[in-house]
């Protein structure tokens, strides 16, 4: 299992401790592993349980698997598939894709992740977050906001691939979220989605600035220093990537890897406020 690291101050990260890095792992609907840019093109990996069992030897923190087609398709979550990668896995796993009513989160539990990732059932407000709370408790309910522009520029929610905009403002779900009990928001910016332009640091404190919640940045990181940029700028708790951990570089081909805790210490750790 992976080294413990101390309890975050909700919405902001605490000086010295350590902050999460976590891979995200994008499966399609016959469970394999790809990677997206701006939530468009798809380029096939390979078999993520081979991801999974190299992340198994890099400490890493926890992993994100989220399948990009579940809610699309209108299809249950793959059970099955599921429950392949988080028993091969020796830290903590977060599952989203498909999850819309209380008995689809309690089986993605039961397959054996930690928390569940909720997404497209915002469609239908945040009841569904407020009853996993309470059943499963903060902690096991991550809610995912992909946020994209609309045709006036204006960043807003963007559901089922970034094609289902929601009609309330940001900060207006934002705040309806943190309300209904979730634990943690991975703010998911589409346009940097597999760009390594890194982070959208402005969205990502905005956010972390109308919540009392940890805030996980997601797209777009492309070297450590963007994760700096995340947690020591933008006021994020945790950062996720996925052509980072698993391209050799950009243009480059397939490398499964993590960065070393050296290099994590030296490069993030030690710029912390």
């Amino acid at each position: 299992m992976t080294q413990a690291h101390l309890t975050p101050t909700p919405g902001r990260p605490a000086q010295g401790r350590r902050v999460r890095v976590i891979p995200t792992l994008l499966i399609d609907r016959d469970g394999r592993l790809v990677k997206t840019v701006k939530f468009g093109k798809r380029t096939y990996i390979g078999d993520p349980i081979n991801a999974v069992r190299i992340f198994n030897t890099k400490e890493v923190d926890e992993l994100v698997l989220i399948d990009i087609d579940a809610s699309a398709d209108g299809r249950e979550p793959p059970y099955t598939r599921i429950a392949e990668i988080a028993s091969e896995a020796f830290m903590p796993v977060a599952y989203g894709g498909g999850l819309v009513t209380e008995d689809q989160i309690a089986r993605s539990i039961d397959c054996g992740v930690e928390k569940v990732i909720l997404s497209g059932a915002l469609a239908q407000g945040t009841d569904l977050i407020s009853i996993a709370a309470r059943r499963w408790g903060g902690q096991a309910v991550t809610v995912c906001l992909p946020v994209g522009h609309n045709w006036r520029g204006r960043q807003q929610v963007r559901l089922r691939q970034g094609k289902k905009p929601l009609k309330n403002d940001l900060d207006t779900v934002v705040a309806r979220v943190t309300e209904a009990g979730a634990g943690e928001i991975i703010v998911y910016a589409i346009d940097r989605d597999g760009t390594w332009e890194g982070y959208d640091t402005d969205l990502c404190a905005r956010v972390a600035a109308a919540t009392s919640l940890p805030v996980v940045a997601c797209g777009g990181a492309g070297q450590v220093a963007h994760f700096r940029e995340a947690v020591a700028g933008a006021g994020c708790d945790a950062v996720a990537a996925g052509s980072l951990f698993i391209y050799q570089g950009k243009g480059r081909g397939v490398l499964i890897s993590y960065p070393a805790q050296d290099r994590l210490r030296t490069q993030l750790y030690a710029h912390l406020p």
